[in-house]
This record gives structure tokens, sequence and C-alpha cells, in this order.
């Protein structure tokens, strides 16, 4: 999910050459619901076969071509907003720092337990923003239901490797900011091109840190096509999807079908990487989504 400024973007307009790319033209007829539904398989479906590269290039490895790819495609595609103002610089870079950060945590996490374990812990991040951003007597309860959830998740696998549970929790705290940086974001930029920059300086900083981990295999065509669909999968069709979704339905309603990504990351553990779950996990995973689409519900119905 991209977090930024949603009200303010989907105000704005995309650039007037992309919007009569065929393909574009063609998610227009698409149901909003459906394409949030998209976005949600095809970045659990991406981090699925960002795993398939570990073994080549290592989590940091596959985490640099993630970004680096992105970071170009959205470059071009946003090309005529990349000018910004000398004062929204550090948000930018800031953005591009955490949004590093938070996905190197989550594929080390993903390459430690499962895909939909991790994703459920990485989800405590945007509920805490949302509870912390509520003040409804019932916020508490989400907070419960969601402690709960991580329970069952944790207590029913037997031996978890707590580092990869340390790790998705981190991520889910980069996520937090990921999501308060993005407000500041959509404040001080317009269109996608503060994103653009934030993806672009994201994987310069991870650059040294895939080619120390990974070396030449960075470099295998198969490798780069690899990495390649896994930015497009992961970053820019969830992102495209997104921003024309959130220009047809309200943001309230957006935060709850969101809220589904943890049940879909499980779904595409089990299909893409036969990762099993036993009924307490599926259960302490329905917790968090049930946790996070209340909250989310809640919270924007006050606002």
């Amino acid at each position: 999910m991209v977090a930024i400024d949603f009200e303010r973007m989907r105000r704005e307009a995309a650039p007037r050459w992309f919007s009569r790319v065929p393909v574009w033209q063609g998610i227009g007829g698409v149901p909003p619901t459906l394409l949030v539904l998209a976005g949600i398989v095809s970045v659990q479906v991406g981090a699925a076969l960002a795993t398939e590269l570990f073994a080549a290039t290592g989590p940091a490895g596959a985490v640099s071509l993630r970004l680096f790819f992105a970071g170009v495609v959205l470059l071009v595609f946003w090309r005529s907003s990349l000018r910004i103002e000398r004062r929204a610089l550090p948000v930018v870079l800031g953005y591009g720092a955490v949004l590093a950060l938070m996905n190197l945590s989550f594929y080390e996490a993903i390459d430690r337990i499962p895909l939909g374990m991790a994703v459920t812990l990485e989800f405590l991040g945007p509920l805490a923003v949302a509870l912390a951003g509520s003040r409804r007597w019932i916020d508490p309860a989400w907070a419960v239901l969601a402690g709960a959830g991580v329970l069952f998740l944790t207590r029913a696998a037997g031996q978890v490797p707590w580092t990869g549970v340390l790790l998705a929790l981190g991520a889910a705290t980069c996520w937090a900011g990921y999501i308060l940086l993005g407000a500041k974001l959509g404040e001080k930029t317009s269109g996608g091109g503060g994103l653009a920059l934030a993806m672009a300086f994201g994987g310069v900083l991870m650059a040294p840190i895939g080619i120390a981990g990974a070396g030449t295999s960075l470099l295998h065509p198969s490798v780069l096509a690899a990495g390649f669909g896994v930015a497009m999968l992961s970053s820019v069709l969830p992102y495209s999807v997104e921003l024309e979704a959130l220009r047809r339905i309200p943001p309230r309603v957006f935060g709850v079908l969101m809220s589904l990504e943890p049940a879909v990351a499980a779904v595409a553990g089990l299909l893409v990487l036969g990762q099993r779950m036993n009924p307490m996990q599926w259960a302490g995973i329905a917790c968090v989504v049930a946790a996070s689409a209340g909250a989310t519900r809640t919270g924007r119905a006050e606002l």
C-alpha cells in the first residue's frame, strides 16, 4: 500500500500522457473495489515471488532491485512533477530512507517466517497509527483484538524464529513512520513526483548493501528480469490502481478494504510458496484483519 496523503492525491490528475495509455484507460473501466483487491493481490504475489530471488541475491539484493526499478519507472511516469521546493527535500529524503528500511526489514522477515505471519505483524504499524488518531471508547477493544491475534500467530506456530518476528515488528514501526511522513510528503509536493524521488533515493541507499551481499549476481539477466517483475507487482502496479480507485471511492472504504491484506498474504504464501498455516494462525490473522478494519472504520467516522 502506498501510504501517502490520498485525500490530496485523489484530487491530483495523473500525467496527461499517462492517462492516454490504453492499459490505463482499461483500468478506468474496472470497479474501484476490484482495483483495490487487485492491488492487494499484486503486492502479496510480488512479495511471494521476491522470496524466490533470495537464493541468488539475498533479501537486501531483492530490495535493491525492487526499489531501483520502481524508482526508474515512477521517475519516468512523473517526470513532469519532479521539481520540488528546497523545504520539501528533507521530507522526501526521510520518506525514501524509511521506505528502504521498511522493505529491508520486511524482506529479511519473510526470509525467516511465513509471508502471512510477517504481513500480519507488519500491519500492526498502520493499526497503531489508526488507533493513535482516534479517541473513541471502542479503541481499546481493537488493540486487545489485535494483541490476541499476535498471540495466536506466534504461540500456534511451535518454534517461531523470533528474529523474523522482531524484523516484522521493525517493518511495522517503519510503516507507521512511512504513513506519518507520507502525510507531510503530500503536503509539500504535488502529483507523484515526491514519491518517485523518494523511491529513487531509497534505491540509492540500498544499492551498496545489495551489492555487498549479492555482488555480480545482481546483473544476471534472469535476476534483473525477476527484480523488474517484483518492482512492477509490488510497487508500480499497486500504486497505479490504488490511485485510480481512490478517485472513485471514499478513503474510509479504501482503508477497510486494505485491511484484507494480511489474509491475502497468507493465501499467497500458501498458493505460491506452499506455506501452510494452522487454524489458530488463521484465527490470529482474522483478529488482526478485524481490528484493522474496525479501527479504520471508527477512526474515519469521527473525522
